[in-house]
């Protein structure tokens, strides 16, 4: 089990030099992730890979659960940007189940780095500053979009939205322990948003 390092908030990045490295980390991050489990992924290799000092991985990522948060919150970020709100029209429990349905796809097409990912976000909910609320978060945030429950929504939508993406998040870790077929998931994930949303 990977440590969590001390309990400081990370630096963030503020020029542009240092976003650029902040990126270089992210991808080398997550090249090696998809190589080794989380515990087999060295610091040390991450800063190499990513062409900087030791020193600037620790500022901005205290520990590797640090770091693989960050992984995933930078995926949960651009899903975010490419998410758009159901159209007039369009079923909006069959635009969440096919979001869902793609999302898990992709993140099975590198299974090592995705256990990694999930690992570090569950070890990263009691961390300050590993960014674990803020992937909670935004992933609701796509989910009640794509249901078209951003403009006006109640209580039991952000309900029901975290449901559905607690049972995806199960779904998918049935799949990548390999308890579930791909085919399966795909009619669980179904099943749970036709239960959950309609």
């Amino acid at each position: 089990m990977p440590r969590v390092g001390e309990s400081r908030v990370p630096a963030e990045p503020s020029s542009a030099g240092q976003k650029a490295r902040y990126r270089r980390i992210l991808r080398a991050a997550a090249r090696l992730g998809a190589r080794d489990d989380l515990e087999r992924v060295q610091m040390q290799d991450v800063a190499r890979e990513a062409g900087v000092a030791i020193a600037t991985l620790y500022r901005y990522f205290p520990s590797k659960v640090h770091l693989f948060a960050a992984v995933m919150r930078s995926q949960v970020l651009r899903l975010h940007e490419e998410s758009v709100a159901t159209s007039p029209g369009q079923d909006p429990v069959a635009a969440v189940s096919d979001l869902l349905v793609r999302i898990g796809h992709e993140m099975l097409e590198q299974p090592q780095l995705s256990l990694s990912m999930i690992q570090a976000n569950n070890l990263a909910q009691k961390v300050p500053g590993s960014g674990s609320d803020q992937i909670d978060a935004t992933f609701e945030q796509i989910v009640m979009r794509t249901a078209g429950y951003a403009d006006d929504p109640t209580p039991d939508h952000h309900r029901r939205a975290r449901l559905v993406i607690q049972c995806w998040f199960g779904v998918l870790m049935s799949v990548l322990n390999g308890r579930t077929s791909g085919d399966e998931a795909d009619a669980d994930v179904r099943r749970a948003c036709e239960l959950l949303l309609a």
